[in-house]
């Protein structure tokens, strides 16, 4: 029986070529696309959890408010002393682990023999740290990897950079010319799915600072390993009126502190939409690509149960014979599941075949590395058979049990496809379809704009040709002199320096007096310390005051900070914060974090951050202790002429320095990675709903224009035109997308909007991204339907009509 099933439907399929192959093209593509959908949210959703104690790990966050602020500071880091001192007060606590990303600001400079790397990928941890986490040692032990205090753990990549095939073990490196680490264990390399990447872990130990338990200063990520059963909301209020306690003082002064916990596999996807924290995920764009690899899924379902409930006229006569011949309802719905399962089973080999191929393309596109192996086997074994029965079930069902369920008398009499129901039914699925298009070019052109918004937006930095140095710490008489030479270059119009990159500013400093204000003053700023071009090279306004001088460069190059004489520019927004216009903020003293000086000037509001925040208080002042990124202005066309030529100065003053640069924009445009990477998705995934929806379309065309091919043939006769024909069939599916076009214009602007109030600066919803949406969806379809509207208008009509 099941043979002769499979056999039947096998001819049946085989003498349908059109409806077959339209059929499995639009389930294929659905298919592919849905596992390729499905691979990146597996990978972004495995984040952290191949830590065996993953579920006990806790990340220690850290907010804080000082008296003259308008809202909270929320950070990711913490000072030194939370996690010593809450392990040893609270017993709910198992372990914890501080990490100091000591790299992150400029790369560290590692040596072995005559090699000499930078390093980007350097962090420091306590001794606990393998012991908490879990990492696949090759060499080594991870209870005993820290048992020694200038101890490091290397990656096996970076064991091969530098020592080739050579055992490792053993082994010292010299970490920027001041501390030795002794090699004391390999690794695999970090997977791309954990949020603590690193190439080297050395022992945080080796470090003054990690014998400090201060509780200001937050520059450490801190992680708390929980007994089991802990109660997480209870020990977070415990840990939070223990610091009240503990800090009362700080806490009567305004100055106030508390704790959160987030459990560690939350971490990646949830910070940002929790806390606003920057972070590589989010978890509503999890919740939107979900989203769309469903729907896709769906509309080429749809394209086959339509196709097949419109085909249904032809097939009348053989339901009904069959029905005459004896054939049971039952018998005869399993031959129709049978035909969808055989277009599913085909569908999803030519998905997983399309799904394999892309893979590479989607890899880049996304910045991930996935491909069927991000899958465990059990799981993509498990989630191809759900697919084949879920697809099957919901392709196959309707049509199966609509035309079982045909009267054998009618559909003999060629009656079966009459009815109203059935055609409004699938009217609906036209319409959905298109209403998903619709909705997906909208949300496409509106998330385009905001993007291009962002990046053309004027944020009161000039980061257009500005090259970014990574000097690695050079203090200020190691630079002045390459400063100067560059300054010279042709093809250079300014050179200066800072303390990090702008776009990665995020010092906390507090402003703790300041001229003619009385009480105690704490307002919490964002600063950072940069040479004196500063504000010229990066084309920063000012609105009142004057640029720094030599002088104030003079001021502040004394060894002792007692005898510097600081000078400040501050924003607006900070001038505002403490009460003064801009003109009388120019002379006012305050003390910043122990700094005592002027104001020298007041810049115009400017952006270092993403704008999905708003403009924070911000503070600029020269200090020349460390700088970790040079900051070079290139003025004409020839940038890559000029950027050899300074790598060549470069290389005859620091020769055994590597040579590292890239330009601000690029940093820029980073800050924007995730909504980048949704938005071109969308985009990709918007086509593919398009070409979906018009294959669905195209085959019903076909359909309806042989049902009309007598009524055309009639029409031809008493005078129709070929223009009044294609008007008459095409016009029949152009309402149905009008009516489409109605229902996601209001949807999408909903959506968009709720989009757009993630970012502080945004676009206003133009008008015109809605009509242009709509006059793309008719286009599309009225292209799609008119070869089968034009096709029927230029046959014979005493071809059609003979038969009469």
């Amino acid at each position: 029986m099941i043979r002769n099933y499979l056999k039947t439907a096998w001819r049946n399929l085989a003498q349908n070529k059109t409806t077959s192959l339209i059929s499995i093209a639009g389930l294929a593509v659905g298919i592919g696309c849905f596992l390729l959908l499905s691979t990146y949210l597996i990978n972004e959703l495995r984040y952290d959890k191949f830590n065996v104690k993953a579920d006990r790990i806790m990340r220690l966050g850290y907010n804080f408010r000082s008296a003259d602020d308008n809202e909270d500071k929320i950070l990711a880091m913490t000072p030194t002393a939370p996690v010593p001192v809450f392990k040893q007060e609270f017993s709910d606590i198992e372990d914890g682990v501080r990490i100091n990303n000591y790299s992150a600001i400029w790369p560290s400079a590692v040596q072995y023999q005559d090699k000499l790397f930078h390093e980007k990928r350097l962090m420091l941890a306590d001794e606990s740290f393998f012991k908490i986490f879990t990492f696949k040692f090759l060499e080594g032990n991870p209870a005993t990897a820290f048992s020694q205090v200038n101890t490091v753990v290397i990656s096996a990549s970076t064991a091969k950079k530098y020592f080739g095939d050579a055992n490792p073990m053993g082994k010292v490196l010299r970490l920027d010319n001041a501390h030795d680490m002794q090699v004391s264990g390999v690794i695999e390399d970090v997977p791309e799915y954990s949020q603590i990447k690193f190439d080297m872990m050395g022992n945080f130990a080796m470090m003054a600072k990690s014998k400090t338990r201060k509780w200001d200063s937050a520059n450490y990520y801190s992680y708390l390993l929980l007994k089991p059963g802990t109660d997480v909301k209870g020990l977070e209020q415990r840990m939070n009126t223990y610091v009240a306690n503990l800090l009362k003082d700080d806490f009567k002064s305004g100055f106030k502190q508390w704790y959160r916990l987030e459990p560690l596999t939350e971490v990646h996807l949830h910070s940002a939409a929790k806390y606003g924290l920057e972070a590589s995920g989010n978890i509503k764009y999890i919740y939107i690509l979900s989203a769309v690899a469903v729907i896709l899924l769906l509309l080429a379902c749809i394209n086959f149960l339509n196709l097949v409930t419109a085909k249904s006229i032809e097939r009348a006569h053989e339901i009904g014979v069959r029905k005459v011949m004896g054939a049971l309802r039952g018998q005869l719905f399993t031959q129709f599941i049978t035909e969808a399962a055989i277009v599913t089973f085909a569908s999803l080999f030519a998905g997983l075949l399309l799904a394999w191929v892309s893979f590479s393309w989607f890899s880049d596109f996304t910045g991930s590395k996935l491909g069927f192996q991000t899958w465990d086997a059990p799981l993509l074994i498990s989630a191809l058979f759900i697919l084949f029965v879920v697809v099957t079930l919901i392709a196959g069902t309707y049509p199966s049990l609509y035309l079982s369920s045909f009267n054998p008398v009618s559909s003999l009499k060629g009656r079966s496809t009459g009815s109203s129901g059935s055609r409004v039914f699938r009217k609906s699925l036209v319409v959905f379809q298109f209403t998903v298009s619709v909705f997906f070019i909208i949300c496409t052109m509106i998330a385009g704009s905001q993007l291009k918004y962002i990046q053309n937006l004027d944020t009161g930095i000039s980061r257009s040709q500005v090259m970014v140095l990574d000097i690695g710490g050079i203090k200020f008489n190691k630079l002045e002199p390459f400063r100067d030479e560059i300054g010279q270059q042709p093809g250079v119009k300014s050179v200066s320096a800072s303390y990090d990159s702008p776009v990665n500013v995020g010092g906390g400093y507090i402003i703790s007096g300041a001229e003619g204000k009385t009480g105690k003053l704490q307002l919490s700023v964002t600063a950072i310390p940069v040479e004196r071009n500063f504000t010229n090279t990066l084309g920063i306004k000012l609105i009142a005051g004057n640029n720094f001088t030599l002088a104030d460069e003079q001021g502040v190059l004394d060894t002792s900070y007692q005898k510097r004489k600081y000078s400040f520019i501050i924003n607006e927004s900070a001038a505002k914060a403490l009460g003064w216009k801009p003109d009388d903020a120019v002379g006012k003293r305050i003390s910043m974090n122990g700094r005592q000086g002027e104001i020298r000037a007041v810049a115009k509001d400017f952006n270092f951050a993403s704008l999905h925040q708003a403009i924070n208080p911000i503070v600029i002042f020269p200090e020349y202790d460390y700088f970790g990124k040079m900051l070079i202005k290139t003025s004409g066309n020839d940038v890559v002429n000029t950027v050899n030529h300074i790598k060549t100065i470069w290389k005859s003053f620091y020769p055994n320095v590597p040579f590292e640069s890239h330009f601000l924009d690029e940093e820029y445009e980073r800050m924007y990675q995730t909504e980048q990477r949704t938005g071109g998705i969308l985009t990709a995934f918007t086509m593919v709903t398009i070409f979906i929806s018009c294959l669905g379309l195209f085959g019903l065309a076909v359909f309806s224009t042989k049902q009309r091919i007598k009524e055309v043939g009639i029409r031809k006769v008493l005078g129709a035109s070929v223009i009044n024909i294609v008007g008459l069939i095409s016009s029949d599916f152009l309402k149905l997308v009008f009516f489409a076009i109605l229902i996601a214009s209001p949807m999408a602007y909903y959506a968009m909007n709720k989009w757009l109030q993630d970012f502080v600066y945004r676009i206003h919803m133009p008008w015109w991204s809605f009509a242009l949406a709509g006059g793309i969806a008719v286009l599309i379809a009225f292209l799609t339907v008119s070869y089968q509207s034009v096709k029927a208008a230029m046959s014979n009509p005493v071809k059609s009509l003979k038969s009469e």
